[in-house]
């Protein structure tokens, strides 16, 4: 496997030589921040940012994300035009050497959580989402962690009346039109998609959400059968859905080359309605046996790209939630130990 890292650009808060300083890090997932989705990206700041990571020994193979736009996932009159940009934008990352691009289909909220800061027992700060909490919100007057200034109050309104029309299988159908017309270009140039599941897995708002286990995946690939057409394995995502069965799918889907890049994720369930909180990535820590899904990774023979996802705030950090440097440098080296151990001693 190759560890990466997330990292923001430029202006991220974390400096690259801290990042090159995790041991075994190769390099970033990271993208270009000042573009909208359905708007061509330029070779020019690609490279610029490559160059960054290379002077800091750090590659730039994976991009998080190329967004699809509202208008590819809503099929509407001008879902052709930003699928071809789609398709441009993967032939200038392409032409920096970017292997994997990691991407969503899910409609208006890429994620939801009730708690950007939530203060676990140790005085650590989590991302947290609380069913209770989540049941309070207005959908008329969302005012929702970390989303607040996505879209102006009006724009957020016309969405959801808009997909209150757009049913799963529509949905899904759109999907499928967007991977045959952008997958023939990944085969072409050298790059492969990768899924992120939806976060929360489960409908919100009346927003259909159609990558949220075992059944959503296999349909998929069933009707894009190339193995470009694969899955960025996020295990706090598919874990939040306690129904998923995350050892079994890890194996099964390495074992299928369809897992191009892993965020590794533990989440803590707090209570039996889908409430979590994000911990440590330590499988003591929440209820997720990391353990278990690692070795089903090297026993599914994976090599591709993992990151720590979401970190905790800890040591007095008060980084960007879910994104500081400590916790998640400490999840770089849990994750070390677990694939060195089952890559040299435990592989089937």
């Amino acid at each position: 496997m190759k560890l990466i890292f997330r990292w923001y650009g430029p202006s991220d808060s974390i400096p690259l030589e801290y990042i090159d300083q995790i041991p075994n890090m190769s390099g970033v997932c990271t993208a270009v921040y000042d573009k909208k989705p359905g708007e061509i990206w330029e070779e020019e700041p690609l490279l610029k940012m490559k160059k960054m990571l290379e002077e800091n020994h750090l590659e730039m193979e994976v991009i998080e994300s190329i967004p699809v736009s509202e208008n590819i996932k809503l099929g509407n009159e001008l879902a052709e035009h930003d699928i071809e940009v789609f398709k441009k934008n993967l032939e200038v990352v392409a032409k920096a050497g970017v292997k994997v691009v990691c991407y969503n289909f899910m409609p208006v909220f890429d994620w939801l959580r009730t708690n950007m800061r939530y203060v676990n027992d140790d005085g650590s700060t989590s991302l947290a989402y609380s069913y209770k909490d989540f049941a309070k919100v207005d959908p008329k007057n969302l005012h929702l962690p970390g989303w607040d200034e996505s879209y102006s109050a009006e724009e957020l309104q016309r969405l959801l009346e808009v997909y209150s029309h757009v049913s799963h299988e529509q949905l899904f159908k759109n999907l499928v039109h967007f991977l045959e017309e952008v997958i023939p270009v990944c085969e072409r140039v050298g790059v492969k998609m990768a899924i992120h599941p939806d976060d929360p897995p489960w409908d919100v708002f009346s927003l259909p959400r159609i990558v949220t286990g075992e059944k959503d995946l296999d349909k998929m690939f069933a009707a894009v059968p190339s193995t470009c057409n694969g899955l960025t394995l996020c295990t706090g995502s598919f874990g939040a859905g306690r129904e998923n069965d995350l050892v079994h799918m890890a194996k099964k889907y390495a074992s299928q080359g369809r897992i191009h890049y892993i965020h590794l994720r533990n989440v803590l369930y707090t209570d039996d309605k889908g409430s979590f909180v994000e911990m440590g990535h330590a499988s003591c820590m929440g209820s997720l046996d990391m353990a278990a899904i690692v070795k089903a990774l090297v026993d599914g023979g994976f090599e591709g790209y993992v990151r720590p996802d979401h970190g905790r705030n800890i040591f007095g950090e008060d980084g960007k939630p879910g994104y500081g440097l400590y916790d998640r440098a400490l999840g770089c080296a849990y994750i070390n130990g677990l694939f060195e151990m089952y890559e040299k001693y435990g592989r089937k």
